[in-house]
């Protein structure tokens, strides 16, 4: 398709056209209206970081692999996450190296712009209606971004999980995020931005009034009236420690025999019965993920207000050393992460909506100080370039042939041995059980 638009605008400049056809849209004026939301341009979350720290940022060279593997299974738009550090702006050069060797290559940005409130991540008590003297330097720095590359940067997302309670160490309210939602949109208006540019927020489902009430505010309203388009994320994983209705019995809960018949009767189920159970559970993980989505759209619909939403991030990790996995709510591994990675992309594409899943690769630094946490296990790929369950069929199918990852070959994790990988999963709670 894109050598075709290649093809047909070398043509249009020859015969002395200034403009493609009815219906066509040159790559280079894509706006984000253009792209989220269709099949043929998946999202992905993206961080590049290879050790513990972000002391070590990743190079250019490596940057430039992470962009051809995810070109190769047709990724087609990343998110970031902050323009604090390198990453971001060095991603774009990279990217942008990669379109002047291959005017067939494309790729697209959410450019995230991070937002804490005062006193965030010091000793100080965090004040959540006063914002950080940083903000003001990192929406700055997006800005300039935007303006340098204005052929990859389609989205601004001020704040990550910015608004939602539960981040104690730096939430701020709605009324920051709208201020710096509504100065972006200036921008746009006088010119300084492209009018194409999308500006949205990307945040907890609650926080955008799809949760209790306490977040039913007026600066929110009218955030939801600034933004171009919502970006909401939703992660049921998480809710398999959080909300016991959902996943079933809490293993910490139980005494020790009930913990026993527990294990006994995931250790019964053989074959297509285990795998059928755990399909079920990521059934129902999907149709949880749908009922934050509508708890959303209702809200923002009963405000009177038509807008777009997409989905900023939603994931599911192949492991956990704590809530989240063997003595916890079993919900992590490579299998179910695989499910929940198909459900959400069906899901989505069918609904003509973007879905910025999490994430592209594992990231160490998330969790430094335990390997074995979750937030490390949340990649598509591993750290050396192992493609997890849910990339197996694109490993066969040759999509990752001659690209590397730090000079190691795209392989399967498990040696792609299926029945090996069924030996780490096991089948979650069916029913809550009432602890006496």
């Amino acid at each position: 398709m894109l050598k075709l638009c290649t093809c047909v605008l070398a043509l249009m400049l020859l015969i002395g056209c200034d403009s493609p056809p009815a219906g066509k849209t040159a790559v280079a004026e894509l706006s984000a209206e253009d792209i989220l939301g269709k099949p043929e341009y998946p999202a992905i979350s993206y961080g590049g970081y290879r050790t513990v720290s972000r002391d070590t940022q990743p190079t250019l060279a490596q940057l430039k692999e992470d962009m051809l593997i995810l070109s190769a299974m047709d990724i087609r738009i990343i998110r970031t996450y902050n323009v604090q550090l390198a990453q971001a702006a060095n991603v774009l050069a990279a990217i942008r190296e990669l379109k002047e060797a291959d005017p067939d290559f494309e790729m697209y940005a959410m450019l995230g712009a991070w937002i804490d409130c005062k006193n965030a991540w010091t000793d100080l008590p965090p004040d959540h209606e006063v914002e950080s003297e940083q903000n003001a330097g990192e929406i700055a720095r997006a800005v300039a971004l935007a303006k340098k590359y204005p052929d990859i940067v389609k989205v601004i997302a001020v704040g990550n999980e910015a608004m939602v309670k539960w981040a104690t160490s730096y939430f701020v309210q709605p009324k920051i995020i709208l201020k710096w939602v509504n100065h972006l949109q200036g921008l746009k208006t006088a010119g300084e931005l492209s009018k194409d540019l999308w500006v949205t927020s990307s945040d907890n489902f609650a926080s955008w009034g799809g949760g209790s009430e306490e977040y039913h505010v007026e600066d929110l309203n009218q955030l939801i009236r600034a933004v171009d388009y919502i970006s909401l994320h939703t992660y049921p994983m998480h809710d398999t420690h959080y909300n016991p209705q959902f996943w079933g019995a809490r293993p910490w809960l139980l005494s020790e025999v009930e913990m026993q018949v527990l294990h006994l009767r995931s250790a019964e189920l053989q074959g297509k019965d285990k795998e059928a159970m755990i399909e079920a559970a990521m059934l129902r993980a999907r149709d949880y993920a749908v009922s934050q989505f509508d708890s959303v759209a209702a809200y923002v619909s009963s405000l009177g207000v038509d807008k777009s939403l997409h989905i900023g991030e939603t994931g599911w990790a192949s492991s956990s050393n704590g809530f989240y996995g063997a003595g916890g709510s079993r919900a992590t591994d490579e299998y179910k992460m695989g499910l929940y990675y198909g459900h959400m992309r069906d899901w989505t594409d069918k609904a003509g909506m973007a879905c910025f899943y999490f994430e592209a690769f594992d990231e160490p630094w998330k969790d430094g100080g335990n390997p074995g946490g979750s937030e490390n296990h949340f990649g598509l790929f591993t750290v050396d370039g192992q493609a997890k369950y849910p990339l197996w069929a694109l490993v066969d199918a040759g999509v990752f042939d001659g690209l590397t990852r730090d000079g190691k070959p795209i392989t399967k994790t498990f040696g792609g041995d299926k029945a090996a990988l069924m030996e780490t999963v096991l089948v979650p709670p069916a029913t809550a059980i009432q602890v006496q």
